[in-house]
């Protein structure tokens, strides 16, 4: 991305603490020490079967399940969406315009983190959801259920297709900051939406809808869930524990680890230097690497978890999905190591240029005068400690959950070598997200 939107964060392995390579060195003990924990202390799975938790405070799960609060959710995600809409239509064709901050910052990013704090946000504002029950209202149809059984065997493929879609618009596109471009992807994704919620009814959505899978996925990682009814506590590897194997998971988990990892080497000086001397267009170049780099990750972790056979006589074929909700926490660690700066320094910048949508000189928000402190960029040492204790706490938790999955699926001979593949490729993925964090 070009312009403020480009503020992923600072500087590189400078910025460290320590040295990279003893950054490195460390966080691949850490997980290989954590692994040894494991096989010594964790012997029986403890989230093969799905746990309750408890209950959480009863004021907050009466208010939390009242038809009235869901109400206000749509209407906020409603307004949020038509304002967005408005910028984009009525807005400059200029980075100043909030439209770009709204779409690449708020929701790419902030749902992420809203995900992970209070569970599948964008299920409960999300606007083609409102749109897609007010039309069946009219209709007379039933927004559960459709016209059709939406086909099991699509699973989440949909989903992982759309996160590409957006993905390779904001890295490997020739026109991202450009408001024709970005406005007429998000008119394709609210129509694609729409129909296919006319026809598969709200199925879809928890299937099909990238920005729903996403948010839904993070908000596994959440301390929060509803079970029977009931708002309840729990530990985030219990939550965790319940992402369903469906087709497609894989692939989701490829293209959101892979599209990070990109992001950071495309902003290396390797790369950089490498597609100023290249003969062919940076845009070509860039396309190959977006979709190798998300081949890439799919192929390895469903190469390692496909190793071994499974004591539940799942088919190898089966198995990767089965692991790939372990790599949810790493998804989360890299998109707080890499977009920490860019969601609070622009994100910030966005909500001032949201008090003037149209470039008139208005306030309608108060908010006008804000200006983004850039506070990790005085601060380079504390802000290279979060992107490694990030990635070192997301591959740990990964390897609690991909541990506690084994204990389930592998027969006991091969309980602790069984997983020697799966864990050699976090080990790849620490080493080489750590380089990549901070070759920039």
């Amino acid at each position: 991305m070009t312009g403020d939107l480009q503020a992923h964060g600072i500087g590189g392995q400078a910025d460290l603490p320590i040295p990279l390579e003893l950054a490195v060195s460390g966080a691949v003990a850490a997980l290989v020490v954590s692994f040894t924990v494991l096989i010594v202390a964790w012997r029986q799975p403890r989230y093969d079967v799905p746990r309750a938790g408890r209950a959480a405070w009863a004021f907050l799960d009466r208010v939390t399940a009242a038809p009235a609060f869901h109400v206000v959710l749509r209407t906020i995600g409603m307004v949020v969406a038509l304002f967005a809409v408005a910028t984009a239509v009525f807005g400059q064709d200029s980075l100043t315009n909030p439209f770009f901050g709204m779409v690449y910052v708020w929701w790419w990013v902030g749902l992420v983190f809203a995900s992970a704090l209070l569970g599948p946000v964008w299920k409960a504002i999300s606007p083609v959801r409102t749109i897609n029950a007010a039309l069946a209202k009219i209709s007379g149809g039933d927004p559960e259920t459709g016209l059709r059984e939406y086909p099991e065997r699509l699973g989440y493929w949909p989903a992982a297709i759309g996160l590409f879609a957006f993905v390779w618009l904001e890295l490997a596109s020739t026109h991202p900051t450009e408001l024709g471009t970005v406005r007429l992807w998000c008119a394709l994704y609210v129509g694609v939406m729409l129909v296919g919620g006319a026809i598969f009814g709200n199925r879809f959505y928890e299937n099909a809808d990238p920005f729903e899978v996403y948010s839904s996925l993070i908000g596994k990682l959440s301390p929060w869930a509803r079970v029977d009814g009931r708002l309840r506590l729990r530990s985030p590897l219990a939550n965790l524990a319940t992402v369903p194997a469906k087709p497609g998971l894989v692939a989701v988990v490829a293209v959101l680890f892979g599209s990070t990892a990109f992001d950071s080497f495309g902003e290396s000086s390797f790369w950089v230097k490498f597609y100023q001397n290249a003969s062919v267009s940076k845009s070509i170049i860039d396309n190959i690497a977006l979709v190798g780099f998300c081949v890439i990750a799919g192929v390895l972790l469903a190469g390692a978890c496909a190793l071994t056979t499974s004591a539940a006589h799942y088919p190898r074929s089966q198995l990767p999905r089965r692991y790939a909700h372990s790599i949810i926490p790493i998804i989360l660690a890299y998109i707080l190591a890499h977009y920490l700066t860019l969601f609070v320094d622009v994100g910030t910048q966005t909500l001032a240029r949201a008090s003037d949508p149209f470039g008139k000189g208005w306030d309608i928000l108060g908010t006008a005068g804000l200006e983004p402190s850039y506070w990790f960029s005085y601060h380079p040492t504390l802000l290279a400690t979060i992107k490694v204790l990030a990635v070192v706490v997301g591959h740990v938790v990964g390897a609690v959950a991909a541990h506690d999955r084994a204990l389930t699926l592998l027969p006991k001979r091969d309980q602790v070598l069984g997983q020697l593949p799966l864990l050699v490729v976090m080990v790849g993925f620490t080493a080489g997200g750590l380089y990549l964090l901070f070759s920039a």
